[in-house]
């Protein structure tokens, strides 16, 4: 099949360019202020992020079944449109035949008469059979040929349709999703605004106590890390899942490799990318808490998460990645740090700060 004939509409023929693609549209964020209670902002702005990308995501899977049906119904319209001529030259040698015999009536009941006997008489009769019904059957062949052409057809129309109205509603998803972010990425910077006074405080504290050791929320010794600089860095939102997967799990594994966690950067991606949560966050924090599940105070728990215990570090991963998103917005953020650690926030933050710049 030519990619020209793909879907079989331009509105359709561009279907995953305008569904996959997970540029961010030139939104303009409401105008934000640091609030009271800066991560419980955080919190309402991710959480309107996940509901967006899990319809986004729906509506992607329903496209992508209907592709695949559509697909099947074109590759059928293409097999009935190869076979109908054949079909209709059989058809129409048919239906001389017929009409010859129609015609020839006289001459038929003739040789009947001049058979010599009656099995002579009945193979000629069965002979005759033969002819008509493989002629007929040859004439019914078209007609469910054709009936079936315009059945997939009508089918095919429906579905592009419905193909149709999904992608809008995927589309309108990841508005929503992008509008969201838009807003969280405003509040954040608002946020840092209002944290700069204790953020640079922080950094001054972790260059004088650089070398020293801070006890993390799981209990463990961690060294204090002094971060090149004073941001992490933006993550691009600007690829579709794939992408996005493929490029942060390889990041993230280059970073794991040798501990525990490794070969894990797969489903740190797809978490943070089912959540809106910075890929680097996790793992990061990971490195603090535990040294990358080193040294765990619970099984799988490399995250000083509360007194929680996994089975296996992917349901591990997922649970805390949601955690993060759920209680702090996904991102790293100095009142995150005085919520998750608030005896070291200080070094915590900085900590987890150095190594989400490695990433």
């Amino acid at each position: 099949m030519s990619a020209g004939k793909r879907i079989g509409t331009k509105a359709l023929g561009a279907l995953f360019a305008g569904l996959l693609s997970c540029a961010l549209s030139p939104i303009v964020a409401r105008p934000t202020v640091a609030s009271a209670d800066p991560v419980s902002e955080l919190q309402t702005i991710q959480q309107e992020i996940e509901e967006s990308n899990a319809e986004y995501e729906a509506a992607t899977e329903q496209v992508e079944e209907l592709q695949g049906q559509i697909d099947e119904n074109e590759e059928r319209i293409d097999q009935i449109e190869a076979e109908l001529p054949n079909a209709q030259e059989r058809a129409a040698s048919s239906m001389r035949t017929l009409y010859k015999m129609q015609q020839s009536s006289g001459g038929l009941i003739d040789l009947l008469l001049a058979s010599d006997d009656f099995y002579d008489l009945l193979a000629t009769v069965q002979y005759l059979d033969v002819i008509q019904a493989h002629s007929t059957d040859a004439l019914d062949e078209l007609v469910a040929l054709e009936g079936e052409l315009e059945m997939t057809r009508a089918s095919l129309s429906s579905q592009m349709q419905e193909a149709e109205e999904q992608q809008a509603q995927a589309q309108a998803a990841l508005d929503e999703a992008n509008a969201a972010r838009a807003e969280l990425q405003a509040q954040i910077a608002a946020q840092a605004a209002a944290e700069a006074a204790e953020r640079q405080a922080a950094l001054e504290a972790a260059q004088k106590d650089q070398g020293n050791s801070f006890t993390t929320e799981s209990g463990n010794s961690a060294p204090v890390e002094v971060p090149s600089s004073p941001n992490a860095g933006s993550v691009d939102w600007n690829m579709d899942k794939e992408s996005f997967v493929s490029s942060w799990a390889a990041r993230i594994d280059a970073y794991l490799a040798g501990s525990p966690l490794a070969g894990q950067g797969r489903t740190f991606a797809e978490a943070a990318w089912a959540y809106g949560v910075d890929p680097r966050f996790s793992p990061a924090i990971s490195m603090v808490e535990s040294t990358q599940g080193r040294y765990c105070f619970r099984p799988h728990n490399a995250w000083g998460w509360g007194n929680v215990s996994w089975s296996s570090w992917e349901e591990a991963i997922w649970d805390h990645v949601a955690g993060l998103a759920a209680g702090y917005g996904g991102q790293l953020t100095y009142a995150g740090a005085q919520k998750y650690c608030p005896p070291n926030a200080d070094h915590w933050y900085t900590s987890v700060l150095a190594n989400m710049q490695r990433i």
